[in-house]
């Protein structure tokens, strides 16, 4: 069955726990090479990295650790925790440095500054669930490299099911960090 069909029909379902998805991992039932993320105590099977996708990424690492010239770390492609239920792998994350827990736990939503995703396929996902579980977090500013329509969508001013704010940027535009006064970069090579 979907689980389309189990919300439809108000079946009770077993959610996950952070816990639980890396003892998935340690007993191999979730081999390294899977490509999952852990959202609402659900397994959610995460897009295929296309090549544009993929430059895309590469952009944003070095626009990001350019721009911010060592006062924050940026991880990319690396899990953040938003809750005992909820662990993504944002296509970007700039943290604090050294982030709470260091080195025994990824980063939580006090540690993050700024996530990005850089969407094609996945923009369903990255504009509902994801926007919703970053905004619920309290993470404060959210992007999306939106390659369908060759924009940056930036979210600030989280609240309980969204942002406040959203901005629109287009490849001629700059891009800056709210938690970084004077720290902007061109968003023109995320769309190469």
């Amino acid at each position: 069955m979907r689980a389309d069909v189990l919300s439809r029909h108000r079946v009770p379902t077993h959610l996950l726990t952070v816990a639980d998805y890396y003892r998935l991992g340690e007993a191999g039932i979730l081999g390294r090479d899977e490509r999952v993320e852990l959202l609402e105590g659900q397994l959610v099977d995460m897009s295929p990295i296309g090549p544009r996708h993929a430059l895309a990424v590469d952009a944003l690492n070095d626009e990001l650790r350019l721009a911010l010239r060592g006062q924050a770390a940026v991880r990319i492609q690396n899990p953040i925790t938003l809750d005992d239920r909820s662990e993504p792998l944002p296509d970007a994350a700039v943290v604090r440095r050294p982030w709470h827990g260091y080195p025994d736990k990824h980063p939580g939503p006090q540690d993050v500054l700024l996530v990005v995703e850089v969407a094609d396929s996945s923009l369903e996902v990255d504009q509902g669930a994801k926007l919703e579980l970053y905004a619920r977090a309290g993470i404060p500013e959210f992007w999306i490299v939106d390659l369908t329509t060759n924009q940056v969508h930036v979210h600030r001013d989280p609240g309980e099911v969204g942002y406040a704010e959203v901005i629109r940027v287009e490849p001629s535009g700059t891009l800056s960090i709210k938690a970084f006064p004077g720290v902007s970069f061109a968003a023109t090579p995320l769309f190469a």
